[in-house]
């Protein structure tokens, strides 16, 4: 999910852990609990910082270690050394109860979006992306955000957060139901389909749709049980080739494979310099394909510039081309 709605995730949380006769009984506890699902519900994404670093450092290890099951045995502790100093009254094992669920919570909301995350690290590397909800979720963020607003103008959290939970799951057992009505839609339009994404995007009805098939790719959106297809391509194997390999040693070639599950392939040379583009195909917005990466090799096998990232404007697609450092 977006920050924000994992912001106010945290604030419902601690309003919800007054349930917990032990957190509502002392209010040091309560205090401490509110801090610490406030930030157990935002740690998970200290990776962010690697943005500062490059693209391809974050593509490949965004959502990665931070919400692996490791690192959500340890935030917890991690935060309990820096608040029960703080808090020092406050019930420790309560306390880390709550700010457990707090992380766990943060990570399992994450596997509900297309970008998914690799929550089962270090037994799988493979990220689990569900699907269900948007990155950010107008629904979600209003009835948390009003939870949260309820509770400030002196509502007892006890009456409102539960019942806000409640409707939370079941806002997403409906966006199952709604996402496997559309993947059934789309199995009997393509039943020669080897692999079927849907995208949820921030209108409610509609979704992004990448269909695989032994020979080909098709792009289509899906709005309610309607399908429109807007691409289609013909599916090419990467040609065993030296200079397709010395393409995906890059560090940004090599990150956009780790992590796109679709994606179609370019190759292009003028005046000895030949240029791969690989695009990911789950993304397609306005007409184009935002998420992309893109490689220069020259005749003699040097790579003499690359880049991944997101681009949703061509014209700065290929100003940015043009200006990457070699």
């Amino acid at each position: 999910m977006d920050t924000g709605t994992h912001f106010v995730t945290g604030i419902a949380l601690g309003g919800l852990a007054t349930v917990d006769p032990i957190v509502f009984n002392s209010p040091e506890t309560a205090q401490a609990v509110v801090f610490a699902t406030i930030i157990g519900s935002q740690i998970p994404d200290v990776d962010t910082v690697l943005k500062f670093k490059n693209n391809a450092s974050y593509i490949r290890n965004h959502r990665g270690i931070t919400h692996s099951i490791p690192a959500v045995i340890l935030w917890p502790i991690f935060l309990l050394m820096f608040l029960y100093p703080i808090f020092p009254e406050a019930n420790l094992l309560h306390l880390w109860l709550w700010t457990s669920i707090a992380v766990f919570l943060h990570v399992f909301m994450d596997i509900f979006n297309a970008y998914g995350t690799q929550a089962l690290r270090p037994f799988s590397s493979k990220w689990i992306a569900l699907g269900w909800i948007n990155t950010f979720d107008l629904f979600l963020f209003s009835i948390l955000l009003l939870g949260s607003l309820l509770w400030l103008f002196g509502m007892d959290p006890r009456d409102v957060f539960p019942a806000i939970f409640v409707i939370i799951i079941g806002y997403y057992l409906l966006r199952y139901t709604i996402r496997k009505t559309i993947y059934e839609t789309l199995k009997r339009r393509f039943p020669e389909a080897e692999k079927i994404i849907l995208n949820p995007t921030f209108r409610f009805f509609r979704w992004r749709v990448a269909v695989v098939t032994k020979d080909k790719f098709y792009v289509a959106r899906a709005y309610r049980r309607d399908i429109i297809l807007l691409d289609e391509y013909k599916r090419l194997p990467l040609p065993d080739e030296p200079i397709m390999q010395i393409a995906k040693s890059d560090k940004n070639i090599s990150a956009f494979l780790s992590f796109s599950p679709v994606y179609r392939w370019e190759m292009e040379t003028e005046d000895g310099i030949t240029e791969i583009r690989f695009i990911d195909l789950r993304y397609r917005s306005k007409n184009h394909y935002p998420f992309v990466a893109f490689v220069q090799i020259d005749d003699s096998l040097n790579i003499l510039s690359s880049y991944t990232g997101w681009i949703y404007n061509v014209d700065k697609f290929k100003k940015k081309f043009e200006t990457i450092p070699g």
